[in-house]
């Protein structure tokens, strides 16, 4: 859940009303996730294309690939590693379900040690063992989050992989611009450019972290700086040993 989020009043029909709705499902992270890599992976080409002084077609084709098929591998990643959280997720639900029928004295037993842990006791535990096993819909989402640690908030696999797929692009695009526009010193203004990218993702980081924004900004471009910067040396070290050769 973002932070600025979760300031809510406590007066009963405010906590009522919150309560009657389940959180929210939060994509922030994926847009988080692509826009890093995609500003990170698109400008260290830039740069290992430059620091080999090579063309500005060379920086264009493999920057442009990059930004499409690097975008399409993550989207794709992620895409499936949602849906096996959600599979994940729908397989321990079906199982518990199939174990209330078959051992519900053993299941009850189950709910009755979780809250004994929790530390109810006499007749308090026994009220909230008979509420619970009363219906099998709180029965198994109890197991789920007691026994397995999984919560009924899930996630779309698709608005997942379409949130990483277009941060990607759009931030990946960012250090190709001045190239594409033909600008005077492109590699600059793409520096510049990219500087802004990690610091605006680098914001947008803090708001799922009770890191303070400015820190997360900063570490996020300092990060993005040094990948850059070993791109840089790699791209002059390789033209070197070519020049020699």
């Amino acid at each position: 859940m973002i932070k600025q989020n979760i300031e809510h009043g406590h007066q009963a029909d405010e906590i009522l009303h919150r309560l009657a709705h389940k959180p929210k499902r939060n994509y922030l992270r994926d847009w988080i996730y692509g826009g890093i890599d995609g500003a990170v992976t698109t400008f260290a080409i830039v740069s290992g294309v430059k620091g080999a002084h090579l063309s500005v077609q060379v920086i264009l084709i493999l920057g442009l690939a990059n930004v499409i098929a690097d975008g399409f591998s993550m989207a794709a990643a992620n895409y499936l590693g949602t849906r096996s959280e959600r599979e994940e997720y729908h397989y321990y639900e079906s199982y518990e379900r199939k174990q209330i029928k078959r051992v519900p004295l053993g299941e009850t037993e189950e709910i009755r040690q979780i809250y004994r842990n929790k530390g109810f006791s006499g007749l308090a535990l026994d009220k909230a063992v008979e509420l619970i096993t009363a219906d099998e819909d709180r029965w198994v989402e109890t197991m789920m989050q007691e026994e397995y640690g999984l919560t009924p908030v899930l996630r779309s696999a698709w608005k997942s992989a379409w949130a990483t797929f277009l941060s990607f692009m759009i931030c990946g695009l960012c250090p190709l611009l001045p190239f594409l526009l033909n600008l005077p010193n492109p590699f600059i203004f793409s520096m510049i450019l990219v500087g802004v990218v990690f610091l605006g993702v680098g914001a947008m980081k803090s708001l799922l972290s009770v890191e303070p924004m400015y820190k997360a900004a900063l570490l996020t471009l300092a990060l993005g700086s040094v990948a850059a910067a070993l791109a840089y040396g790699v791209g002059a070290f390789l033209q070197n040993i070519a020049g020699v050769l």
